[in-house]
Formats: structure tokens, C-alpha cells, sequence
């Protein structure tokens, strides 16, 4: 086994904003399908008319006002009324046009963001199973998990408000300034810069320190979930060592450190809204003070007070809101730049670009001089050559720890051999595609792990195609058919999370009956008897026997009983090959292997 190393969450510093964006930014804007880029174009242009009507309607508000408080002669209140309710009701009809253009814009969008989401959420997934064993072994589910969980949900709202939000806010800025230049005077429009600078500067300076608060926040969130995960996942272990009040004492630890973290982004927020309000209110008060000192001097209306006054809380609204939108954009990131960096990890067994099909024509097995290690400074085989005929049966045996179960591994191609070759009817396995050799072989672990699911979609898990008549077969094969049509509920019965539902031996006929549907020409054994006990040992030995008939078999083994019948057995010791041969001749050479028959045999007579 590789050896296991400490998990470390990715920061966003694997990841800049800039380059997160542009991992993005193809999901919006692909070549195909065209209806994506039709949608966009389609919201863009609602977004524009929606504010331009927008930076229209306090024009529509100050008529209003002059109509109902004209300067000079007065005309009839009949003909003030008129005009006012008029410009009143434009106004108004102004009101729902931007808010109906607003909708209309996110129902184009809509359908964009969420196949983006998909397509991404679809694309961790994937990679995720792509990435090598030695990953895997090395992360701990839990954390990983709640990377993809934020680094979705991070993708949602950046679609959702940068396309959206943070573009359209910036052009009604800018529209809002230029009619303020033109229609009043340079001043307002510097107050309106003054205030624009400030709060952005404020904002982003402070966002910036809450960023590191996040991720913290974020680094504790991954360590409770995954402690929370973790204890589960191993419920009777901890039943096992009456280990509750210490399961809870560590997640209350985790938890702790997240509600120190919690508060301190919580009190930070409250500084941000508190600075924000501030300048807002500052620049609110200093237009509306020239505004009124031009209304005491007849250079402005009332109605021009109104619309500066209109104009003013248009500009406060977004401002607020775009540095609620920055603090979520950049928390954002932070959280996509972990999932991105994940999606940055290569995989280290890759398809070579010219990689055909595995073709098993006999399927005879060689390795030809195998060196493997798992870290530089160890090496765990040391030049194995083995072959194992079409149709035979070879049997490794050895200590823990000599290197037979990594010569499965290597077999499946979980790993790439440091040194050497393996083959498979003269097809260097390095050369084919994962896909085809993973087709060609199947497996049977010492401790089958079954999905959450019924007994039927775990067997038919090994052949999604396959019928009813052939799912009962390979369940007759496994000697488990019987079993199930006992349960109440038949093959639809339950399993429970990995299993638990079922003793070990019941999963092993599960597990082997799903391998045995798949109907694989190569079969590796990997120990899968080891875990049981005597009895339900020699009823798994017979559906593997079964299982092995006209097959080419590699089995790995701990007990030798169960492989004295093997054509060929190797005895492994410290990644070397030892002795070879059937059983009866590697009795009759009196070492390694005879050695260990003769302490089992007696470990069984005791047993009895």
C-alpha cells in the first residue's frame, strides 16, 4: 500500500480570479450549440434597453413635479392635473418595463448558467474518477466532496451575477454620471466619481482581508465534514471502542474552530456595511446640499431637486448591491479556484494518444521483469516475470507486505510499472485504453463494497444491459439466488450504505455473482476469501470455481487451501519470487511455501 499523506485543501491561490474567469467564460460563449450564444446576445440586449429606460424614468419624475409646481404664470389646475397624471403614469409604465426587461433578460439566461453549471458539475465528476488510485488513497472523500459541493455552487452565482449584474450596474454608473454632467454641472458629476472611488477602494480593500477570513472558514467547514464523515462511515468501530463521547469531543473541536472562524468573517461583514453606509450617505448629502443651494438660487426647480434626489438613490441602490455582489463574486472564486485546481490535477495513468483496443484472443498473461515502487525509496517488486497460460490458473502467495496484491493493481493498471512490462496476449497493457483492459478483468476484492441500493442493482452493476433470466444466473452461479428469493422483498431488497445489510459472506456471493455477469475472460482474485470464516469460506470457494471456469485467473491468497488445486503458485517474499510451481512440487522442495502449509494445517486442526 502507498503510504498514506496528509490531506491538504487547495487554496485559491492555486487558481487567480482572472484565470478562474477564463475557465468560465467558454461555458458561456461555445461554438456549438449556437442557441447558447443566441440567449446571451438575447439577455444582453434586454439588460440595455432595461437601463436605459431605467436612467430615463427620473426624467419623467421631474416633469411630473415642474407640471404640478410650474415657474411663471400658473396654468389651469385642470391642465396641471392633466399633464402631471400623464407624465405619472409614464413614469410609472417606465417602472415596469425595466423590472419586465429584467425578468425577461434572466429568462434567456436561465437556460445558459444552468447548462454551464452541469456541464461542469458533470466535468469535476468525471475527472474525479479519472484521477489514479494513489490519489484517491491520498484525500479524504469528505473533504473532497464539499470542494465540488462549494466550487458548483460558487460557478451558479458568479454566472449569475457577473454577466447579470456587475456589467449592467457599471454602464447605469456611467449613464447616470454623464446625465448628471450635462443636465446640472461638473461638480455632481466629481461628487458622484469622489463617492464611486471611495466606497469601490473601501470595499475592495476590506473584501480582500474577508477573503482570508473565507478561507479559513472554508478550512474548518472541510475538517467537521469530513471528521463527521469519517466517524459514519465507521459507526460500529466506534460502537466497537464505546468511542461516541470521543467522536463528538473531535467534531465539537472541528466545529469549534469553525464558529471561531464564523464570527470573525460575521464581525468583519458588520465593518463593511457599516464603511459602505458611510460613504454612501456622505455622497448622497453633498449632491443634494448643491442641489438645494441651486433650487434656493432659481438656477434649478424643485422638479430638478427631485430627480437629482431620483438620480442619487439609483446610484446608492446598485452601489450597495454591487458590493454585496463583489464580497459573493470574490468568495466565489475562492471557492471555484479549489475546484478548479482539482480539476488541474493530471491523471497519472493516462491513454497514450495512439492507444487501441485490448484484443484477448487466449488470454495469456506475462510479466516480463516488473519493477514497481510507491515512493522512490522503496521498492516494492523487484523484477517479476511470471506467465500464466490461457485458461490457467496462476496463485500468488506471500507475507503482507511482499508485494502481491500490488501485482493486481498493476494488473488493472491502477498503477503504471516503474520497470518492465506486463502483457496480455503480447499487448503491452501501457498501450491499450483503460477502458478496454478494464472490460477484460474482472475483480473480486476481500471486502466487496455494494452501493446503497437494492440487491439487483448491485449485481446488474456488473452488465447494465443485461436481462432479468441472466441477472438470476449469475446470482445462481454465485449460490446467493436462493438466499435472495428468501428475503422479503426479494432482489429489490435494500443493501444499506456499503452493505451493512448483508454478513460478509453474503456480500462476497453478491460481489462475485455482478463480476460474473460481467463475464470477463481475465479474473483477478484478490484475497476475496481471506475476511470469512472456515465455512462460509468453502461456499464462496465453489462460486469462485465456478467463476473461474474457462478463464484465465490470478489469484491472490492469504489461506493456501484455497488454492491448492491452481495449475501454477508463486511464493512471494520482499517483491521477489521465491519458489515456484504446483502445490504438489513445492511440497515436495520443503521450503517456503511447505513451511507455511504446515503452519495453516495446523492453525486448522487447532481450529477444530
Amino acid at each position: 500500500m502507498p503510504p498514506e499523506t496528509r490531506d491538504s485543501t487547495p487554496s485559491a491561490g492555486h487558481a487567480s480570479g482572472l484565470q478562474t474567469l477564463r475557465r468560465v467564460v467558454p461555458y458561456l460563449w461555445p461554438e456549438q450549440p449556437k442557441w447558447v450564444r443566441t440567449r446571451v446576445v438575447w439577455a444582453l440586449i434586454s439588460l440595455l434597453v432595461a437601463k436605459l429606460i431605467a436612467v430615463g424614468s427620473p426624467y419623467l419624475y421631474k416633469m411630473a413635479v415642474d407640471a404640478l409646481a410650474p415657474e411663471g404664470e400658473l396654468p389651469t389646475l385642470a391642465g396641471m392635473a392633466i399633464g402631471a397624471v400623464g407624465l405619472t403614469i409614464l413614469y410609472a409604465l417606465a417602472r415596469v418595463l425595466t423590472v419586465g426587461l429584467q425578468q425577461l433578460r434572466d429568462v434567456f439566461f436561465a437556460p445558459v448558467g444552468q447548462r454551464a453549471v452541469r456541464l461542469l458539475a458533470l466535468e469535476t465528476f468525471k475527472h474525479i474518477h479519472a484521477l489514479s488510485l494513489r490519489y484517491h488513497l491520498t484525500r479524504k472523500t469528505g473533504g473532497l466532496s464539499r470542494i465540488i459541493e462549494r466550487g458548483i455552487k460558487g460557478v451558479e452565482f458568479l454566472l449569475r451575477f457577473t454577466l447579470l449584474s456587475i456589467g449592467p450596474l457599471t454602464l447605469e454608473l456611467l449613464l447616470i454620471s454623464v446625465v448628471l454632467m450635462f443636465l446640472f454641472d461638473v461638480w455632481y458629476l466629481l461628487i458622484v466619481l469622489a463617492t464611486v472611488a471611495a466606497y469601490v477602494a473601501f470595499t475592495f480593500t476590506v473584501t480582500e482581508w474577508r477573503v482570508k477570513l473565507r478561507r479559513e472558514m472554508n478550512k474548518q467547514d472541510t475538517d467537521a465534514n469530513q471528521k463527521a464523515i469519517d466517524s459514519l462511515l465507521n459507526f460500529e468501530t466506534v460502537k466497537y471502542f464505546n468511542a461516541e463521547e470521543r467522536e463528538a469531543e473531535r467534531y465539537d473541536s472541528s466545529m469549534a474552530a469553525y464558529q471561531q472562524a464564523a464570527l470573525k468573517t460575521s464581525y468583519s461583514l458588520a465593518f463593511l456595511n457599516a464603511g459602505q453606509s458611510f460613504f454612501i450617505s456622505c455622497g448622497l448629502a453633498g449632491v443634494m446640499i448643491l442641489a438645494a443651494l441651486g433650487v434656493a438660487d432659481g438656477s434649478l426647480t424643485v422638479g430638478d431637486f427631485v430627480m437629482v434626489n431620483a438620480y442619487m438613490i439609483q446610484i446608492t441602490s446598485p452601489l450597495n448591491f454591487l458590493g454585496t455582489v463583489y464580497r459573493e463574486i470574490r468568495q466565489s472564486l475562492v471557492d471555484m479556484g479549489e475546484m478548479f485546481h482539482l480539476l488541474g490535477q493530471p491523471s497519472e495513468v493516462q491513454d497514450k494518444p495512439d492507444a487501441s483496443g485490448l484484443k484477448v484472443t487466449e488470454g495469456l498473461i506475462e510479466l516480463d521483469n516488473v519493477r514497481f515502487s510507491y515512493d522512490p525509496e522503496r521498492e516494492v517488486l523487484k523484477g517479476i516475470s511470471l506467465s500464466v497460460p490461457a485458461g490457467q490458473t496462476l496463485a500468488i502467495v506471500g507475507a503482507s507486505g511482499s508485494g502481491k496484491s500490488t501485482i493486481g493493481r498493476l494488473l488493472f493498471r491502477f498503477y503504471d510499472v516503474t520497470q518492465g512490462a506486463i502483457r496480455i496476449d503480447g499487448q503491452d497493457i501501457r498501450d491499450v485504453t483503460q477502458s478496454s483492459l478494464h472490460a477484460s478483468i474482472g475483480v473480486v476484492p476481500q471486502d466487496t463494497v455494494l452501493f446503497n441500493d437494492t440487491i439487483r442493482y448491485n449485481i446488474a452493476y456488473g452488465n447494465q444491459d443485461a436481462t432479468e433470466a441472466q441477472i438470476y444466473a449469475a446470482a445462481q452461479a454465485a449460490q446467493i439466488h436462493d438466499f435472495i428469493m428468501s428475503l422479503p422483498k426479494g432482489y429489490d431488497t435494500q443493501v444499506g450504505e456499503r452493505g451493512l445489510k448483508l454478513s460478509g459472506g453474503e456480500k462476497q456471493r453478491v460481489g462475485i455473482a455482478r463480476t460474473l455477469l460481467k463475464d470477463p475472460p481475465l479474473l483477478i482474485l484478490d484475497e476475496a476469501t481471506s475476511a470469512l470464516d472456515t465455512g462460509t469460506e468453502q461456499g464462496i470457494q465453489e462460486a469462485l470455481s465456478r467463476a473461474a471456469e474457462g478463464r484465465t485467473v490470478v489469484t491472490i491468497a492469504h489461506r493456501l487451501s484455497t488454492i491448492a488445486d491452481a495449475d501454477q503458485i508463486v511464493v512471494l517474499e520482499a517483491g521477489e519470487v521465491m519458489e515456484t510451481g504446483t502445490h504438489a512440487e513445492l511440497l515436495a522442495l520443503d521450503g517456503r511455501y511447505a513451511s507455511l502449509w504446515r503452519r495453516q494445517a495446523a492453525e486448522r486442526l487447532n481450529d477444530h
